[in-house]
């Protein structure tokens, strides 16, 4: 069946594509037109990165807290430092906007001095109210004063959610529409009206506004991949239109390829919009890599067939062979590039199932588009001109393969002893790699986003919510005193923990009203006795704030369940383990399973959850790859010894990143962790290339391993040493983002790949000499049942 499909099939689909030329480029060009009038369903993510499935335990448990309290990670925060703001200029600007803010229909509400309400008991009734901390703007500096000395020395509820007592800093927290969160509305209303309030304050104030939040930060973040998709595009068709035309010397042939890649990113875009995924930080990635991916396919075809008219000037039978000789091994090295991405199809990660599937079929798109067009737009065009051959006998070139032929032949054992050497030292570098989960690692640190969590880190302990639910499996539960009391006793275990926030609960609201009871003397925030509960919890029921109920912001309908809010600061993924389980461990020593229900959920724990999850999946997919490609190697060359000499320099670049990993400090992670299987699924194409040759030049040579070994070096060096270099220029291309992750995921697969090529020309054929009369005596006992890339059948004929 293979020495049909090779012999028989590729010969005539060559037939095929150049007796419909025509027919074919507008196939093409129906298919491009069709595929950009899907772009109008593209859409940029506004939802976080679904990287747990919905079955999953902290999936279950994060839905239930949402059931109850709503989503969670709606607040965006704004805060100042500067003494400057306790003017009455300043100060009564800052509450304007605050109001200017509560007036947009995507704000819930807001929480700002301007509306803060302070509990007051009334004497003569005996009951409470919640009355305007400002009930007229002041107009002098020591009336602000007497205010900011009255809520930092005197309302403790609100230490740590309006204000930061030892630095002074003002926080405004402006609460969205929920509705709205997961919509291009959102990103509207922050990155114009919200940009233009803020713009407009700081230009008549002159003081530096901090924004964050979770909603602030995906906005900007969304913003940031879409300004550097077409940074990623025009950077890989620049780079890699340049590298090819030092190569090839040739406007024509540069032209023809530019134009193969560009149709393939129309065809990503619309493969995009037609499945309806949305382009998120991964998806964005796959336009620039299909320039990437593809020019190696323009390379291979265009080098074929510009020798082919070197050797004999017929056009027709040049494109012909083209097509027949290179299409096999071409798209089989397609194949294992798919395959890589494919891997990540099985993942239970959205996030990831839809990248594998976009970029694997857009890697084979690219292979038809580059097999139809290349040999059907020079078959209009006239021969190459004897400069554009030129490219064909460099010096330099020539003295490269000369290099490796050399070391091939002379210093296998130093090839050796150096491979086992690196490799000891890259296993010890693998021992100090370690995961993280850090949420901000992989942001922009240039940008202002960034810098403003440093700082709401610094002032408020953190943005990222942790949520804790206690469900008391009973009505009205929640607001008796032994559940308050081991509610109050977990919050000041988590306020001793340095990267958690003061914990706010329903708890905090009871100890204000304590403190209003007694005529707001801060001494009594505390709980109330069991004397003093009844009275208290009544006038609890009837406090408000701003309009909203806050018994019903941290207490359910049936005053069964209660959330403990705190936040966390960006911490690594061992060091949030331990705050995991030192919280566990208070939970668990105070509230008895038999009587309470608690869990911990909220977005800090769902990533910890979730890096750990991907990495541990990511590790499988890699896994598969392996697999896969080992099972599709031992396919082709029908030996299982091949299979180990092939997959033996494939890995080895592997070891080694991860090994430099370790010594330069670059954290295992998502963004990271994907680039052993991209590289895997790219870097075995150059083993596909030399192994096909090879098994060529065993016919030709009569099974005599050393002319063979060096033979197919020679006729395959030059063209893996140049799509090497494209592929390794063009990945680099993503070391311009501003994005952590890309920037460490384009160093990498760089560096793999670069590693990956002097493997295959030194390391590969060292093998196949080091194994030489063990393979040749299997070869004389079973010929090949497979020939890859029959280079040129007159070659063998000749030699």
């Amino acid at each position: 069946m293979v020495a049909k499909l090779t012999k028989g099939f590729w010969p005539k689909v060559a037939r095929i594509i150049l007796r419909n030329r025509i027919l074919i480029l507008l196939a093409v060009i129906g298919i491009t037109v069709f595929l950009a009038m899907q772009w109008k369903n593209m859409q940029f993510s506004n939802t976080e990165a679904n990287i747990l499935p919905d079955d999953h335990p902290a999936s279950i448990q994060y839905n239930a807290f949402t059931k109850i309290f709503g989503e969670e990670g709606n607040a965006i925060v704004l805060a100042i430092r500067d003494s400057t703001l306790f003017t009455p200029k300043n100060f009564n600007r800052w509450n304007t906007l605050s109001k200017q803010l509560d007036a947009f229909p995507e704000v819930d509400y807001v929480v700002s001095l301007e509306n803060l309400k302070e509990l007051i008991k009334d004497n003569e009734t005996q009951t409470f109210s919640m009355e305007p901390l400002i009930a007229r703007a002041p107009k002098t500096k020591q009336e602000i004063d007497s205010l900011t000395n009255h809520l930092f020395k005197e309302l403790p509820f609100y230490n740590n959610l309006v204000y930061n007592p030892e630095s002074g800093t003002i926080q405004t927290v402006v609460y969205l529409d929920k509705d709205i969160m997961n919509t291009a509305v959102r990103n509207e209303f922050i990155l114009n009206d919200l940009a233009e309030l803020v713009e407009d304050f700081e230009q008549e104030t002159q003081m530096d506004v901090r924004i964050s939040g979770m909603p602030y930060i995906r906005t900007w973040n969304t913003k940031s991949i879409v300004d550097e998709i077409g940074l990623f595009i025009v950077g890989a068709l620049l780079v890699t239109s340049i590298i090819f035309f030092f190569f090839f010397r040739s406007f024509r042939a540069t032209f023809i390829s530019m134009c193969v890649v560009i149709i393939g990113v129309m065809w990503a875009f619309g493969i995009l919009g037609l499945l309806k995924y949305e382009i998120t930080i991964l998806t964005a990635l796959i336009p620039p890599l299909i320039i990437v991916i593809g020019i190696p396919n323009c390379i291979f075809l265009i080098n074929k067939y510009q020798q082919e008219v070197k050797k004999h000037g017929n056009q027709a039978l040049s494109l012909q062979r083209v097509i027949s000789k290179i299409g096999n091994a071409t798209l089989m090295t397609n194949i294992t590039t798919a395959s890589g991405f494919a891997t990540f199809i099985i993942l239970d990660s959205d996030l990831l199932k839809e990248f594998g599937i976009v970029a694997s079929i857009n890697i084979i798109g690219i292979f038809i588009l580059s097999l139809l067009i290349i040999p059907i737009i020079y078959s209009f065009m006239p021969l190459p001109k004897t400069k554009h051959l030129k490219h064909l006998n460099k010096k330099w070139m020539d003295f490269f393969v000369n290099w490796m032929e050399n070391i091939v032949r002379n210093h296998r054992i130093a090839v050796y002893i150096t491979t086992v050497a690196v490799l000891v030292l890259s296993i010890i570098g693998i021992y100090q790699m370690r995961i993280t989960g850090s949420r901000i690692e992989d942001l922009p640190k240039n940008s202002h986003f960034y810098k403003d969590i440093q700082f709401f880190e610094a002032e408020f302990d953190g943005i990222m919510p942790m949520e804790i639910v206690v469900d008391t499996k009973r009505k009205n539960g929640v607001v008796k005193p032994a559940t308050l009391k081991r509610m109050d006793r977990l919050g000041a275990v988590i306020d001793e923990i340095p990267e958690l926030s003061r914990p706010i609960s329903i708890v905090d609201l009871v100890k204000y009203s304590k403190q209003a009871y007694y005529n707001g003397i801060p001494k009594y925030y505390q709980l109330p006795t069991s004397q003093e509960n009844t009275f208290i919890m009544s006038a609890v029921q009837k406090s408000s704030t701003g309009g909203a109920d806050l018994l019903q912001t941290f207490v359910d309908s049936t005053g069964q369940t209660a959330r403990l809010t705190t936040y966390m600061r960006d911490v690594k993924i061992d060091r949030m383990e331990e705050i995991e389980k030192d919280v566990q461990e208070a939970i668990t020593k105070e509230f008895p399973t038999e009587r309470y229900d608690v869990f911990m959920t909220g977005k800090a724990l769902l990533f910890l959850k979730g890096t750990k999850y991907l990495v541990k999946n990511l590790l499988l997919s890699l896994a598969l790859a392996i697999g896969l490609i080992s099972l599709f190697m031992a396919y082709l060359f029908r030996s299982f010894r091949m299979v180990i000499i092939s997959l033996v320099p494939n890995l080895l670049p592997l070891v080694i990143t991860a090994g430099l990993m370790g010594y330069l400090g670059v954290p295992i992670k998502p963004s990271t962790i994907l680039v052993f299987s991209i590289a895997f699924g790219i870097s075995v194409d150059d083993t596909i290339h030399f192994l096909a040759k090879y098994r060529q030049e065993l016919t030709a040579h009569r099974w005599h391993i050393k002319k063979s070994v060096y033979a197919a070096l020679r006729e395959t060096g030059v063209s893996m040493f140049y799509t090497s270099i494209v592929l390794f220029f063009g990945f680099s291309v993503f070391i311009i983002s501003s994005f952590g992750g890309t920037k460490a995921l384009g160093g990498l697969v760089s560096a793999t790949l670069l590693f990956a090529m002097l493997s295959n020309l030194i390391l590969l054929p060292s093998l196949l000499l080091s194994l030489e009369r063990s393979i040749a005596n299997k070869q004389v006992l079973k010929k090949p049942q497979i020939d890859i890339l029959p280079q040129d059948e007159d070659n063998i004929k000749d030699k």
